[in-house]
C-alpha cells in the first residue's frame, strides 16, 4: 500500500497598505496555483476572495494608511491552501454586516467584500476582533 503526503508549506508576504500592492498579491495567488496545479475555477474563486480581503485590510483595516502593512501568510498541505490577511487595523464587527443582496443594498457601492470571500472560499474564520481573516480553499485530491 502506497501513501502520498504532501509536505506543508508555508509563505509569507507584507507590504504597505497601498492598493497598487495587489499586485503582489496577484503574483502570488498565479504561483501558488500554477504550482497546485489549480483548475481556473478555483483559480478565480481564491483569486477573486484573496484580492477581495487584502482590498478590505487596505482600504477599510487600515485606512489606507501606507506606514501600516499587511501581513498575508499562505500554507499549503493537506490538499488545503490556507490564506491568513492580517491588518494593523482596530478591526470590525463581522458578525453583523448587512446583506448586499437585499433590495435595500444593491445599489451600495461598498459591503460585497466579505458576502463574497464566503461564497467563494470553503471556509472563512475572523480573529482578532476582525483585523484576521482566514481563508481555506480545500482542493481535491488528483
Amino acid at each position: 500500500m502506497t501513501q502520498t503526503l504532501e509536505m506543508e508549506r508555508e509563505q509569507n508576504l507584507s507590504f504597505a497598505s497601498k492598493s497598487e500592492n495587489i499586485s503582489l498579491v496577484e503574483r502570488l495567488i498565479n504561483q501558488i496555483c500554477l504550482e497546485h496545479k489549480i483548475s481556473e475555477d478555483h483559480y478565480g474563486n481564491i483569486l477573486v476572495a484573496l484580492t477581495e480581503a487584502v482590498n478590505n485590510a487596505i482600504m477599510h483595516g487600515n485606512k489606507s494608511n501606507p506606514s501600516k502593512l499587511i501581513d498575508l501568510n499562505v500554507k499549503s498541505g493537506d490538499n488545503k491552501l490556507t490564506f491568513t490577511i492580517k491588518d494593523q487595523g482596530e478591526g470590525f464587527d463581522f458578525d453583523t454586516l448587512p446583506d448586499p443582496t437585499n433590495p435595500e443594498n444593491i445599489e451600495k457601492p461598498n459591503g460585497r467584500g466579505v458576502f463574497l470571500m464566503r461564497h467563494l472560499a470553503d471556509k472563512v474564520e475572523f480573529s482578532d476582533n476582525g483585523s484576521t481573516v482566514i481563508l481555506d480553499f480545500f482542493l481535491s485530491a488528483n
